[in-house]
């Protein structure tokens, strides 16, 4: 087995050495950033040293990066470059502004195709999209890393995707999981077979039916789990067991609503640290739930495992007309330290909202607690105190249980 680079290898010794050295320079370097020179003010980036010093300072959410993005687009001062700069920039949904660089794969997904065993000699089958988002160029990059070469696709028209795959011999897929089903599929009513034998999936869920379908059929199926702000976060190896912490960013597990990070194997929110010395986002919540795995992979790769994608840590939901957002949860839990977790469910009882509050203590008094629901939560429910470590480890602090059908 070879590896991208000896990055991959390190131990947890060599990993802390260079984190010790990497983040202070990276948060000094920020701070060219207009907009992270705010947020970092009151802090001194030589002090920042290891990832529980990282986990004091401030977490920055998307909400905030989109205002800040109204009031001085495109980038709302969140990059240390001026926007012409950039070679290219980009629109997602919301709409958000990214930046985009085309030199040394700017979005580091070439570590991810090489774990999948992607290199010179490929021919990628890139579907994802080419316009305004930045996904296709992103696999472009990729593929221009490990050597491989690329037939940028880009989405739809599916008879003439597979006629191209068909001639050219496009050796690997890349794209959302669901699509090359579709596309095999019309290869089969076309009477024609695709030469791909991999496949290099994100921005949706693998289903394990979905893989063993691909893998019945020849193709080897792996994901990465990345974003347009911040590039590859993490990805699968062939060990397939949980996705591998890419080199260039170190990532967190908070409960959501707060930047307080969760033991090892809590389900919570991604928080993301990116070392991108022009796009450098500091604890960027991705809004996405995962949990870190122990151990190290099986394949041999060191760095920090999470679980995969788990759902979305944005639990806001409105009971009585008011909404209850995960941030304050978090300020009741904080306001009693013998409460080690919460829960607020919401449900129906005739054709009104309910809503209780289930509280993790070993106390026994649930009255008690009345007063800072009201407060925290600006509404009165029913509070039931739970055993410490009954309530399910889903990342969930509100449950909605009402039927919308």
């Amino acid at each position: 087995m070879t590896f991208y680079d000896e990055l991959e290898t390190r131990s947890a010794d060599e990993r802390a050495l260079w984190l010790a050295a990497e983040l202070p320079a990276a948060l000094a370097r920020a701070r060219s950033a207009p907009a992270l020179a705010r947020i970092l003010a009151e802090i001194e980036p030589e002090e920042i040293t290891t990832r529980e010093a990282l986990a004091r300072l401030p977490v920055i959410r998307k909400s905030e990066l989109s205002e800040a993005q109204k009031k001085k687009p495109p980038f709302g001062g969140f990059t240390t470059r001026h926007p012409h700069e950039f070679e290219n920039i980009y629109q997602s949904p919301g709409p958000i502004y990214e930046p985009g660089r085309r030199g040394e794969d700017w979005w580091r997904l070439g570590r991810f195709l090489h774990a999948a065993g992607v290199g010179a000699g490929d021919i990628i089958h890139n579907c994802f999209g080419y316009h305004l988002t930045p996904a296709g160029m992103m696999f472009e990059s990729a593929a221009r890393a490990v050597g491989a070469a690329t037939l940028p696709a880009g989405t739809g028209q599916t008879e003439l995707q597979v006629r191209a795959a068909v001639d050219i011999g496009t050796t690997v897929y890349a794209g959302t999981p669901d699509y090359l089903k579709i596309m095999l599929d019309k290869a089969a009513e076309m009477g024609e077979r695709l030469a791909m034998t991999r496949a290099v999936v994100s921005g949706g869920a693998l289903f394990p039916s979905l893989r063993q379908a691909y893998a019945e059929r020849g193709i080897a199926t792996t994901q990465c789990y990345a974003t347009a702000d911040l590039g590859l976060i993490a990805y699968e190896s062939p060990a397939q067991e949980g996705m591998i912490v890419d080199e260039r960013v170190v990532v967190e597990i908070v409960r959501p609503g707060t930047g307080d990070p969760v033991p090892d194997g809590e389900v919570g929110e991604v928080v993301v640290t990116t070392l991108n010395a022009d796009y450098p986002l500091v604890r960027f919540a991705t809004g996405d739930l995962s949990a870190a795995m122990p151990g190290e992979s099986p394949c041999g790769r060191t760095n920090m495992r999470i679980r995969g994608w788990m759902g979305r840590a944005d639990q806001t939901t409105k009971i009585k007309g008011m909404f209850v957002r995960p941030e304050q949860v978090a300020a009741l839990v904080a306001r009693h330290p013998e409460i080690s977790r919460a829960r607020v469910v919401a449900e129906r009882a005739g054709e009104m909202d309910v809503m209780t509050v289930l509280l993790e203590t070993r106390g026994d008094d649930a009255a008690r607690y009345e007063g800072t629901v009201l407060d925290t939560l600006k509404l009165r429910g029913r509070v039931e105190l739970v055993a410490p470590g009954s309530l399910p480890n889903d990342g969930k602090v509100i449950e909605d249980r009402r039927n919308y059908d």
